[in-house]
């Protein structure tokens, strides 16, 4: 029987959020009904209110969730109700080049709910990445259910549903970070932190946090940086020359944009080694542009990467990095700042938009 909830409502842009309800139906083949128990306050929803990701108002935001399956559809085998999940929104659909490649992070074809969520006048809602969990039930696709160990708290472990994930994917899984690696982290929010901690995990030496504000510097050395730099002030060649001066004067092994900005995607390019390698994992808009010296690419070689979700495959990371969080290993914990009430998401924006918070938590 379709559940009536409140739920987080982005009516248009810019405009605060609503508290309103929501209707949420049964589950259709191949989908699941998730009772939410926790879900994270990500840059990305603010994005979604601004109108920085589409247009399509009313949006149903929240997405970093986690929290146990209720119901299941029709056809679906893998998942059953009580089961522990962490949301995710790259359910892969295992037949499209991409997954046929074996590359299935890369998937062309991900699954969302086919029914949707609707306001009590019938108005169908735009889920944010196709999740939309800023309410205490949500309908997704089963593949979007990814099961770990319930030892995790769901305010914990509901944050690799993207921010961190990101963050951590960034390192690991696209930087490709290993033993002994030198790595500058660009913008300590965070992702910038969650890249930081994944660097720690691979075991890199030098883990070199960079941001203006010296708050958020302290908070990347609970993640494991090594050393820190603030470049309020300087120059993109200060910087780089700040980077080198921390690295032998070769530049980083890796070096993690954690911002999007072209002034620091230059300094992440010319604050690596000769063949290292730029990992861009902050998001610009469509309006920014590099202009650069062809020649200065053909001359130092190496890679540039982008990450989009941090490379990840939830069925084979989510469990993995919730079992490391569990023996210690990953300070999962340390990004949760507050822990909110589903009326207080407008205040965790304005906080976020401030700098004040690494993550504000909805918690059900």
């Amino acid at each position: 029987m379709p559940a009536e909830v409140q739920g987080v409502i982005a009516r248009a842009k810019g405009e605060p959020v609503s508290l309103e309800t929501v209707i949420v139906p049964d589950p259709g083949p191949g989908e699941a009904v998730v009772s939410v128990r926790a879900c994270g306050v990500c840059h990305t929803d603010l994005h979604y209110r601004e109108g920085g990701i589409n247009d399509e108002f009313p949006f149903l935001l929240g997405h970093e969730a986690a929290g146990y399956v209720e119901q299941v559809g029709e056809g679906v085998t893998d998942l059953e109700p009580g089961d522990y999940v962490i949301l995710n929104w790259r359910a892969v659909c295992g037949t499209c080049r991409a997954c046929k490649r074996g590359k299935p992070w890369y998937c062309f074809s991900t699954f969302n709910a086919a029914k949707p969520m609707t306001l009590t006048d019938g108005t169908e809602l735009s889920a944010a990445l196709g999740i939309g969990a800023f309410l205490e039930r949500t309908l997704v696709h089963s593949g979007q259910c990814t099961k770990v160990n319930k030892e995790a708290e769901p305010a914990v472990a509901g944050l690799l549903g993207c921010g961190v994930m990101a963050g951590l994917g960034a390192a690991i899984n696209t930087g490709a970070v290993t033993r002994g690696d030198s790595v500058a982290v660009i913008g300590c929010g965070g992702v910038g932190d969650a890249a930081i901690a994944g660097a720690a995990l691979a075991g890199a030496g030098t883990i070199i946090a960079v941001d203006t504000d010296d708050r958020k510097l302290t908070w990347a050395k609970e993640f494991g940086a090594t050393a820190t730099l603030n470049t309020k002030g300087k120059s993109e060649e200060e910087v780089v020359e700040a980077i080198q001066d921390l690295t032998n004067s070769f530049g980083a092994d890796v070096v993690i944009d954690a911002v999007g900005r072209p002034e620091t995607w230059r300094q992440a390019f010319y604050g690596r080694d000769l063949a290292g390698t730029v990992v861009l994992v902050g998001v610009p808009t469509p309006d920014m542009r590099l202009d650069m010296p062809l020649i200065d690419f053909f001359a130092r070689g190496g890679s540039l990467k982008s990450s989009w979700y941090g490379d990840c495959l939830p069925s084979r990371d989510f469990p993995m990095l919730v079992d490391l969080y569990l023996q210690g290993r990953l300070p999962l914990d340390k990004f949760v700042t507050e822990r909110i009430a589903l009326d207080g998401v407008e205040q965790a924006f304005e906080r976020m938009h401030h700098g004040d918070v690494l993550r504000s938590v909805v918690v059900f």
